[in-house]
This record gives structure tokens, sequence and C-alpha cells, in this order.
């Protein structure tokens, strides 16, 4: 019985996963992909899906937190044992667009159903990461804002959305917008264009 009950689970777990992977694929191709469209490529029947999800905006909400873990995860990485603010920043932008790339499209769903404060909220652990390196790049004189920490954290947040949405919108190219993204938020904390370009073309290599 035991055994039996565990294979269910598995199966169950397998399920969820395979309906959250296509379901991305599915809302990359066509944001407004239906439940009935995900069962579908997904190869369940519609009763599968809700059984996991019982909503659309659960779904979507389910694989913003997912984005949200990456992006932590890239952001993390990409600062890790980097001593100079300016590296960091632009490192670690450069590790978060090849996720949130990925995820782009979540952004402007997620605004519909998750709330912008929503989408915040799950990101308070970056966006204090992203203050801690802006502080001490401003203390250390790599950085000049009129902007306290936090504050030009909050800056660079909503640049990186309006960014991703100009992706959506096809006025920038999602080839070009990594880098792009890195070199804007380095001149926002008051690196010369020059030297952010220099270095972000450096690590873009």
């Amino acid at each position: 019985m035991a055994a039996m009950t565990t294979g269910n689970a598995s199966r169950a777990d397998a399920n969820r996963r395979r309906i959250l992977e296509v379901a991305l694929a599915e809302l990359l191709r066509d944001p407004d992909a239906s439940m009935d469209q995900i069962a579908r490529a997904a190869g369940v029947v519609r009763r599968t899906v809700y059984g996991h999800f019982p909503s659309r905006e659960a779904l979507i909400s389910t694989l913003v937190d997912g984005a949200v873990e990456a992006v932590t995860t890239a952001h993390a990485a990409g600062r890790e044992g980097v001593a100079d603010p300016a590296e960091a920043v632009a490192r670690s932008t450069l590790a978060v667009w090849e996720i949130a790339d990925r995820y782009r499209i979540l952004v402007a769903l997620a605004q519909r159903s998750v709330t912008v404060q929503g989408i915040r909220d799950r990101l308070a652990p970056v966006r204090a990461a992203c203050a801690g390196i802006l502080a001490r790049g401003l203390e250390q004189g790599v950085f000049e804002s009129p902007l306290p920490p936090r504050a030009l954290a909050y800056v660079h947040e909503q640049m990186l959305f309006a960014l991703m949405e100009a992706v959506n919108e096809g006025v920038l190219t999602a080839r070009e917008a990594g880098p792009s993204a890195a070199v804007t938020l380095l001149t926002t904390a008051g690196v010369p264009a020059s030297r952010a370009a220099e270095l972000v073309a450096r690590l873009s290599d």
C-alpha cells in the first residue's frame, strides 16, 4: 500500500513539473494560452491541470515563484566572490538577465494576476542584496547618486522590468538586452558610460 501511495505521489509530482514546463513554453508562445491549451500541450486532461492549479492565476503565480527563485540563485552566483561593486552589479545583472529573458513574459502576465506588490514582495531578498552592493559602492566612491542605496535598488529593479517590457514589445532585441541592462544600471549608479560599456563588454566576451 505504501509503495502504491509513493508511486502515485511520484506520478503526481512528475505531472506537476510537466505542466509547469509546458505552461511556461505555451505562455511564451501565446501569452493568452488557456488552461485547455496547456492541458493538451502537456498531454493530460483538463481535470489534471486543475487538480494541481485551481485557476490560471494560481498557475502563473507558481511560475512566478519559480522564476524568482531562479533569479535569486543567478544573482547570488553572479556577485559571489566579486570585490569590485561595479563588477558585482555588472556580473549579477548579466547572470539575472540570462534567467529573466526566459521568464520575461511572466512579468506582464503576473502584473495582471499576482499584483505588482506580490512581485515586489517575492523579490525582496534580491533587492536587499542589490542595496548592499550599491551601499558598498557609494561608500567606496565607485558609485555616485543622489539616492540612498535602498531607493537606488528600487530604481534598478524597475528599470529591469521596463527593459523586459521593451523586449516583449519588440523595441529591443533579446540578444542586446542583457549587456544594455548592465550598462544602464551602472550608469544610473553614476559609473561613467565609457567605463560601464568597457566593463560589460569585457564580461560579455
